[in-house]
């Protein structure tokens, strides 16, 4: 039986994020929240059914309310403060000589010219590592190409000496029959005398 599901608010920027869920664990895990943000007091359930026939409508996606207008959202910012003297750094006394005199204003320090970014790396080393790697897959290709002909004509040679060992076989044992019988019937002959 599936759960019921429970819709739940988190503040995001100038929205209220919805999502339906069947709990807080699934909320956040919607929201892409690592963090548990009902301890924190961020996120609450809601009941309104005002605010929850749409989440509900669509379970498991964020669904995003802005939370008034743009003139209400501008009229909540707090005032800019004004700025007074008193918020102006002070000002640096001039510097004086040893004698008493004022010392010349100091130059500022021209930039330093910045330096050339470094050469762009070579490639060469890994072009080269690139090769060999395939220079190598290629070697193993023609080895096993060359040991898979092998082993056919392996495979050939086995199957015609099987079948050269049969018939030459078969020849010998009919023969050896034959003479077993000619030498019986010799010796039936020879103990009949």
């Amino acid at each position: 039986m599936a759960r019921q599901l429970k819709v739940f608010v988190v503040p995001a920027g100038f929205h209220d994020a919805y999502v339906a869920a069947p709990s807080r664990k699934a909320a956040l895990a919607a929201w892409g929240s690592e963090h548990d943000l009902f301890a924190r007091g961020i996120a609450q359930e809601v009941t309104d059914p005002a605010l929850t026939a749409e989440p509900l409508a669509h379970p498991g996606a964020v669904i995003k309310r802005s939370r008034g207008t743009t003139a209400e959202q501008i009229a909540a910012l707090p005032d800019a403060p004004v700025r007074t003297a008193e918020d102006d750094p002070p000002a640096t006394p001039a510097k004086t000589k040893r004698g008493g005199g004022k010392a010349s204003p100091e130059r500022k320090a021209e930039p330093k010219p910045t330096p050339p970014p470094p050469p762009k790396p070579s490639r060469d080393a890994l072009a080269a590592a690139e090769q060999a790697l395939a220079d190598l897959e290629d070697a193993y290709r023609d080895a096993d190409a060359a040991l898979l002909a092998r082993q056919r004509a392996l495979d050939r040679e086995r199957r015609d000496l099987e079948a050269a060992h049969e018939r030459d076989s078969k020849e010998r044992g009919d023969a050896l029959a034959e003479e077993r019988d000619r030498y019986d019937r010799a010796i039936s002959r020879w103990r009949k005398e």
